[in-house]
């Protein structure tokens, strides 16, 4: 078996237009993201559609590949790396994007912008390790 790679790449497409879109935000000041929804508002947005991006990715070469069943977001990455494909560590830290993903959509009057901020900063890195692991595929 093998992964459909015109579906990765569109994908990997999208990724990098996200991507770009955030690095492009980081140069807003905290009180600058604090004060204006429609900063933080895109950050939000952005970010949740990155981290689906590579949930998207990841269960496409799950199935592409035939690695097993997902029936939760989580079990992408614990599959991923139980097949040896990235770390335990990547593996942690894209549960805990997932984690960060499910309260920008389903806890969102509870989001603290102020972690939105720090993720925006700081984090972005951890998507960027996905896709190098995501553009192996191709």
């Amino acid at each position: 078996m093998m992964v459909r790679t015109e579906v990765i790449r569109k994908r990997l497409n999208k990724l990098d237009e996200y991507l770009g879109i955030l690095h492009g935000l980081k140069k807003y000041s905290l009180e600058e993201f604090l004060s204006d929804p429609e900063h933080y508002g895109s950050v939000e947005r952005f970010l949740q559609l990155a981290i689906e991006t590579t949930t998207d990715i990841g269960s496409r070469i799950i199935a592409d590949l035939g690695l097993g069943e997902v029936n939760w977001y989580s079990d992408i990455a614990a599959t991923l790396a139980d097949k040896g494909y990235i770390s335990i560590e990547l593996r942690e830290k894209w549960i805990r994007m997932v984690g960060f993903r499910n309260i920008l959509v389903h806890d969102y009057l509870e989001v603290d912008l102020k972690i939105v901020y720090d993720v925006l900063q700081n984090r972005l890195e951890d998507l960027e390790e996905l896709k190098k692991v995501f553009a192996s595929f191709l």
